[in-house]
């Protein structure tokens, strides 16, 4: 009995000792042990400090969490392993997103442990080492299908040559003097963001981009965009002449068919950045999406909105007709969001019933206009889930930044407001912030 005794509590020294975050939980989320660093890494995600569930604690970063560990019918095994979540606190000192890991172990049938780690300094040396790898690979990668041109100070297209044809089917004609942005698909990206690539090859030598491009007959391949300042003469060194419908670039773009590259991207895409449930982007995929807009707005002001939608008595709808009523409640507003707002829009479902629309270069009241299109099609349409026909609608909350707003914390907290008001007024509304 005093073997037990001691191993017992060597084991809680351990846990509450161990460099990482350790909880143990049973079958339904409940915290049975915690160490202090799990707690710590825990309380920005809970107003008044409850962490009893783990699960709960969780809904807002990680929604399938419960799905996935409630589902996951192996004895014991892994559930999921590094999975990040991204917190954004606002927590003085500690401004921008945090990152957790967060790996779930079933240990039983009643039992699972949480590992949990702050990894944000992590994140960022790896995105940094990622962006390095991908250029170095479209330089290094062969010379075939790939397209060379110069652009001006405005991102114009002011050099052609033969390759733009041959990859795109575009002649000289249809390329010279247009925004390099012509090889992008309708909504894909705008003229901010566009300028916002330049100022980033300024800043860093360089900007790559991955993504669909279009070519001359409308069909689309999947390529690499690379942008790169062309170093400026020398002070009294020669230069040639320009003829007189010549521009001197300022710019090198080299674009190149990486279609066989498609299918792993899109596996990686979809296992990092997707919402499990829905297939829209997740929760770390706005916050990046976001902390990046507004990174650029910094440096070149422009417009911005964020709205908020809410599905309106969603419990209501689990309680009434089950759980998987309500999965195809929110798939189906995942798929109205998608196809009411821009493909440079970021929709995404940052909560369990709750979804987020960034839209760069959009102001309050075009965000409002927008926002009221999507409610008024989530209310004309029903979902029909074995022969139960099930109407919802949603509320919504719009703000826009300024220079008022300190960040991205600041224009969450806004639009969850103009929710908040949205939703006491009787819901399925959109309410703007500041209040009209």
């Amino acid at each position: 009995m005093d073997d037990i005794q001691e191993n017992y509590e060597a084991l809680l020294q351990f846990l509450y000792l161990a460099p990482v975050g350790l909880i143990q939980t049973n079958g339904d989320g409940a915290v049975a042990l915690i160490n202090p660093l799990s707690a710590q890494l825990l309380m920005p995600l809970t107003r008044e400090g409850n962490l009893d569930n783990l699960f709960d604690v969780l809904g807002e970063v990680a929604p399938d969490l419960r799905h996935m560990a409630t589902s996951f019918d192996r004895l014991n095994g892994s559930v999921c392993e590094g999975n990040h979540l991204y917190i954004h606190a606002g927590t003085p000192g500690r401004p921008g997103t945090q990152v957790i890991s967060l790996s779930l172990y079933k240990l039983d049938n009643s039992r699972f442990m949480a590992v949990l780690n702050d990894v944000t300094l992590q994140v960022k040396r790896e995105r940094l080492i990622r962006q390095n790898e991908v250029w170095f690979n479209a330089v290094a990668a062969g010379v075939t299908d790939y397209a060379l041109l110069g652009l001006d100070a405005s991102g114009l297209v002011c050099e052609w040559n033969a390759t733009v044809g041959n990859l795109t089917g575009m002649t000289r004609e249809d390329v010279l003097g247009k925004p390099y942005s012509l090889f992008s698909p309708d909504q894909a990206t705008t003229p901010d963001q566009a300028q916002d690539r330049l100022r980033e090859a300024d800043a860093g030598g360089w900007s790559l981009d991955e993504g669909w491009r279009v070519k001359a007959d409308g069909s689309r391949f999947w390529g690499s965009m690379l942008i790169s300042p062309l170093p400026k003469p020398a002070l009294g060194s020669e230069t040639l002449p320009l003829l007189d419908d010549e521009t001197e670039p300022v710019y090198s773009l080299i674009m190149r068919d990486i279609s066989e590259r498609r299918e792993a991207s899109e596996q990686h895409r979809l296992a990092t950045a997707c919402d499990h449930l829905t297939g829209i982007a997740n929760r770390r995929a706005f916050f990046e999406a976001a902390e990046r807009e507004i990174t650029r707005r910094k440096q070149s002001p422009r417009s911005l909105s964020l709205v908020l939608f809410d599905a309106d008595h969603f419990k209501a709808v689990n309680d009434t007709y089950g759980h998987p009523a309500g999965d195809a409640v929110l798939c189906h507003l995942a798929k109205l969001l998608m196809s009411t707002f821009r493909q440079v829009d970021v929709v995404a479902r940052v909560g369990g019933e709750e979804f987020a629309v960034l839209l760069p270069s959009t102001d309050l009241q075009t965000a409002l206009k927008i926002a009221n299109r999507l409610r008024e099609n989530v209310a004309s349409q029903v979902v029909e889930v074995d022969g139960v026909t099930i109407r919802f609608t949603v509320s919504g909350g719009v703000a826009s930044m300024d220079d008022s707003i300190s960040g991205l914390d600041a224009l969450i907290k806004l639009a969850d407001k103009a929710l908040y008001q949205a939703k006491a007024a009787g819901r399925n509304r959109i309410q703007t912030y500041p209040m009209d």
